[in-house]
């Protein structure tokens, strides 16, 4: 079956996209301009079926290559091929030494991916195989809003441009992913969902990938896609941000970015 994440409209709540459930606040980008950066956020209340976006033209239409946050579709696919068994198996360090020390050491999948270990996932990609690859993203409807995402190298696609995926198709693959709407066995998006959750506390819960890499101009390209939990209700959101500063901290900044948007919204009280 083809899964097609495409315009929000469709992709997210095919039949109750309208004027009505759609709130765009301007006053959001005050967060962006604080931080010196230009992008766009997204939040859909799955309970309500409303969405809020900073701006509606840009969540719908700018597209970036997905960086990290493309791990959570390698991870899918290397579970459920049988390429690694679980989040606990390792693949050894391969002996270069990189700039991020986390990465420099044999790691477990559960490892490499709170890590965002590139060269892990990098290795999975070769294991997996460039035509399986593609039959998955095919299946999936991956980054195809504009057009299919076609696999470059097998180990690079995800971050060389060549595929690019909008922010509101990011939105509707974590939408599908916690609620195993996926074409994938409910134990593969388990695991999957496990190693996202980076924040577990008695107000909520916060699953999320980062992403993190640079546009063909050299801009810096920033994502964190995921979902907050309260009270088991679940919120969908994506953050996508852009930034000519070659010195900038896109680790920091797109985490206080979301935050400081969710706080403001009335999330992390466990009020909602």
């Amino acid at each position: 079956m083809r899964y097609l994440f495409g315009f929000f409209c469709l992709s997210v709540l095919a039949v109750a996209c309208s004027p009505n459930n759609v709130t765009e606040e301007k006053g959001l980008e005050k967060y962006f301009t604080e931080h010196h950066v230009t992008g766009v956020f997204g939040l859909f209340d799955n309970g309500q079926g409303n969405f809020v976006l900073s701006d509606t033209k840009k969540f719908r239409d700018s597209a970036y290559l997905p960086a990290s946050t493309f791990k959570i579709v390698n991870s899918l696919i290397g579970i459920e091929t049988g390429r690694v068994k679980d989040d606990s198996t390792v693949i050894p360090w391969d002996g270069i030494t990189r700039p991020v020390p986390e990465w420099n050491q044999d790691l477990s999948m559960y490892r490499a991916f709170r890590y965002s270990a590139v060269p892990w996932f990098q290795e999975l990609a070769r294991r997996i195989g460039k035509d399986t690859m593609q039959f998955w993203l095919d299946s999936l409807g991956y980054a195809s809003r504009y057009k299919p995402a076609k696999i470059s190298r097998i180990d690079t696609f995800w971050l060389d441009n060549s595929i690019k995926i909008t922010p509101d198709e990011q939105l509707g693959l974590v939408k599908r992913l916690y609620f195993d709407q996926l074409p994938f066995q409910r134990r593969t998006q388990d695991i999957v969902r496990r190693m996202m959750l980076m924040e577990d506390n008695s107000n909520y819960k916060l699953s999320y990938k980062t992403g993190w890499e640079h546009a063909e101009n050299g801009d810096a390209i920033g994502w964190l896609v995921g979902w907050i939990e309260e009270n088991r209700h679940p919120y969908f959101f994506a953050l996508q941000l852009r930034s000519s500063d070659p010195d900038i901290n896109m680790k920091e900044v797109r985490l206080s970015i979301l935050k400081g948007i969710l706080k403001e919204l009335g999330f992390m009280e466990g009020k909602k």
